[in-house]
């Protein structure tokens, strides 16, 4: 008869009273000898065609190789939206079946949309993990609620909980990539470079992948390793450095009329769409190339610079880990697999933004003034997205966008590398394939089998099937007949290379308004030929069908509400944000923007700390770090300087878009920044040495406007008034006692104050009217639909 521990472990040796009577055994370890190593590389809101190898003159040499290399799939699908694909490529199952119909920063209290993976969904590194592989996760997130991603967490949807032995990027949809917020495992940290020295967010993520990797193949070289690395690009903000910029001055003028006729023969040439392929007429709101006026041609073809820039520095990164792993001699044996998220933004509206944050305000872009300072684009002093042409034109040959459930949406490039088992270079596949097919395919080739229950929990089956067949024959049939789609209301469904489509407007029936397409993609790759009027049969059928597959996986209830009333519902009970008074007891550690205090309701800050005035001979100050003037900036204009007592007191948002409280000079300012637009209250003298209770009190007035009141211990000293305050702010958060990103040319981080600060008190104003949160709300959707 066994023994059985009383912990339950299992023992197949022999106990007896002593040690001279029993026989020792020990578990053997899976170690995953002998199994491939996994790359999972994903870029963010890169278009169809916007690799080089799909058809752009967008230099991406580095994924054009891997392409060589290995395979390109033409009809690989996601579901048009950033945290629904990561949550089906992660977990191989759809994504209303694990909560997450729409961003992670939303719980609408329905089961499609909790902004996290349930238990029941293992994720692909859960698996492997109990294989024996390492598992790392570099780069963006976006699976978690945001507001669980404070330091207090909770931290079960992290990355260390879903599968990952380390993680090293940001858990926001987007962030700065000059001046980001960073999470390393399980703590917020900074970045700890400035842009002019060089930093960039996508060459940090990729250092710290090859460093991971570089421990794990030094100390356990026996183990395979899988490596998930998300980059934030080519999401806005489109920053890149400067020598990539001016790289790609000029090469966007002749309009997104040419370029995109240009990369459509590009495609048809490599292969990638079949020669009779249509090209599908301007979508709604994209006026020709040459009705726009000159600044607005201008503005249009910097931004579109601005995105080429960041998307070809990001291939030179994607460059730097496959150059690494062909150095460790890994390569060889490792699945490596290149893929974007869903299609091209269109966030950036019809003409393009020169900070995204204005268009989520409901603030149309005055192109006439931003093209005085376009030589700001993709730099750390914008936060740009490109217009609707130029999306299509990364989606070309298709139509409509990112959030779509049209081609331009959801049809995105894969490319598959693997030297090691591969027997074609260069080829194309053209079977229908989704995102839920990445973790079934990973399983298969990786000899892993899909648990039937996952630390107790029982696992709902993979809904995705295996892509191995086609890694050796392009004739392999895809692993399904029938795949659903639905986001934010629009619908599709693909049944035996038929598809079905909607782009629903909010608010209307989705019976009788909505206007079905109907599409036989085996012969319209483009979607152009609607043969609903043709074939009216057909598409009922298939209609019918997707109500089925809605039922089957989750789908249900739709939901049109607007964006305001969907992000109100998302609020379910303990939130942070819900309280109405905050108290700090700095140090504390960064506080994202979903945990952060509304700063569009009007608040009172104050800061109980102890000041160290300096002395008499400390008051020279040196200047500050920063940057060398722009363009834009005055000539003659003065640099700040530092005194030994001055530091950020609260610092939330960048320079784009953001407030700040702090001591310069010896004196307290109050900083408003409205898109480079400053409302600065300065204190009139320098504030003594001692315990002082400082505060900024922001009164919300009509029209959205505010007045400012700068107290020293109870006395106003200063006032101020902000035109514009915003309702959303900024999706980088908070710090105390620190800055990780400025809001203004007066310093750079960390800008810590060096006198102890014992107490920061937000108290916010009483809430605003029915119509005010309804704005609100749907400003903070736009943002967190933006952050994708």
């Amino acid at each position: 008869m066994s023994y059985k521990h009383p912990s339950g472990e299992p023992f197949e040796g022999r106990i007896g009273r002593t040690v001279d009577e029993s026989e020792p055994w020990w578990p053997v370890p899976k170690t995953g000898s002998g199994k491939p190593n996994v790359v999972l590389v994903v870029l963010d809101d890169t278009g169809f065609s916007h690799f080089g190898c799909y058809g752009s003159t967008i230099e991406t040499p580095n994924i054009d190789a891997l392409a060589g290399g290995g395979l390109r799939y033409v009809n690989f699908h996601t579901t048009a939206l950033c945290s629904p694909t990561r949550a089906c490529l992660l977990s191989g199952r759809n994504h209303h079946a694990v909560g997450m119909r729409g961003v992670s920063n939303m719980d609408t209290g329905y089961p499609n949309m909790r902004g996290f993976l349930p238990p029941s969904a293992a994720t692909v590194a859960d698996v492997l993990r109990g294989e024996g592989y390492g598992t790392y996760a570099a780069g963006k997130w976006h699976l978690t609620p945001m507001a669980e991603c404070s330091a207090a967490g909770p931290f079960h949807n992290w990355p260390l909980q879903r599968g990952f032995d380390r993680f090293y990027g940001f858990m926001q949809g987007e962030t700065d990539q000059f001046y980001p917020e960073l999470t390393s495992d399980n703590h917020h940290i900074e970045a700890g470079v400035l842009p002019d020295a060089g930093y960039h967010v996508s060459e940090d993520v990729v250092d710290r992948s090859i460093a991971m990797v570089r421990d794990q193949i030094s100390l356990v070289p026996e183990r395979p390793f899988f490596l998930y690395l998300a980059f934030g690009a080519t999401h806005s903000p489109h920053q890149s450095p400067k020598s990539y910029r001016d790289k790609y001055r000029g090469r966007f003028d002749a309009g997104w009329d040419a370029i995109r006729a240009e990369w459509f023969e590009r495609q048809k040439a490599l292969g990638i769409i079949p020669e009779d392929t249509g090209l599908a007429p301007l979508n709604p709101g994209v006026r020709p190339w040459a009705e726009l006026s000159a600044n607005e041609r201008q503005f249009a073809a910097r931004l579109q610079e601005a995105f080429a820039a960041q998307l070809d520095h990001t291939d030179a990164q994607i460059g730097r880990l496959v150059a690494f792993l062909k150095e460790v001699d890994r390569l060889d044996d490792t699945l490596l697999i290149v893929m974007s998220d869903n299609g091209a933004s269109q966030e950036g509206g019809p003409t393009g933004v020169f900070d995204e944050m204005r268009w989520f305000n409901g603030m149309v872009e005055d192109v006439d003034e931003a093209v005085q300072r376009i030589d700001d684009i993709g730099g750390p002093e914008s936060h740009s997205n490109i217009p609707w042409g130029w999306s299509q034109v990364g989606n070309t040959p298709l139509k409509w966008y990112k959030q779509n459930t049209h081609a331009g949406g959801v049809r995105d490039p894969l490319i598959v590398h693997w030297p090691a088992a591969l027997k074609e270079e260069g080829a194309i596949r053209r079977s229908f394939c989704h995102a839920i097919d990445i973790m079934p395919t990973i399983l298969e080739l990786t000899g892993t089998e899909a648990p039937k229950e996952f630390r107790g929990v029982a696992q709902m089956p993979l809904h995705g099937a295996s892509l191995a067949p086609t890694l050796a024959s392009a004739d392999a049939k895809p692993g399904r007949s029938v795949q659903y789609f639905e986001m934010l209301g629009h619908r599709g469904i693909w049944q035996d290379g038929w598809k079905a489509v909607v782009r629903h407007v909010q608010g209307t029936s989705w019976d009788d308004d909505d206007q079905w397409e109907l599409y036989h993609l085996d012969e319209d790759f483009s979607e152009t030929n609607d043969l609903a009027e043709e074939q009216p049969e057909r598409l009922r059928a298939m209609i019918d069908l997707w109500w089925q597959e809605a039922e089957k996986h989750g789908v249900l209830p739709l939901d049109d509400r607007p964006m305001a009333q969907t992000f109100r519902a998302a609020r379910r009970p303990g939130l942070p944000s819900a309280r109405e008074v905050f108290v700090y007891y700095p140090p504390v550690s960064h506080i994202v923007s979903d945990a952060c205090p509304s700063a569009a309701r009007g608040w009172t800050t104050e800061v109980e700390l102890v000041h160290s005035e300096p002395s008499a001979g400390e008051r020279e100050g040196e200047p500050l770090a920063r940057k060398e003037p722009s363009a834009g900036e005055r000539e003659g204009e003065p640099l700040a300087r530092k005194e030994p007592g001055d530091g950020a007191l609260v610092n939330r948002g960048t320079i784009n878009s953001g407030f700040a409280l702090y001591i310069l000079g010896g004196r307290l300012h109050f900083d408003y920044n409205c898109f480079h637009a400053h409302t600065k209250v300065v204190a009139p003298t320098p504030l003594s040495g001692g315990e002082h209770v400082v505060a900024v009190a922001v009164q919300r007035l009509p029209e959205r406007q505010a007045a400012v009141q700068l107290k020293i211990d109870g006395e106003v000293v200063a006032e101020g008034h902000i035109p514009l305050l915003l309702g959303m702010l900024s999706s980088t958060g908070m710090d105390l006692g620190r800055a990780i990103a400025p809001i203004n040319r007066d310093y750079q981080p960390p800008f810590a104050y060096p006198g102890k600060i014992k107490k920061v008190t937000f108290e916010l104003a009483s809430r605003p009217t029915a119509r005010d949160r309804r704005d609100e709300s749907e400003r903070e959707t736009r943002a967190a639909m933006a952050r994708q």
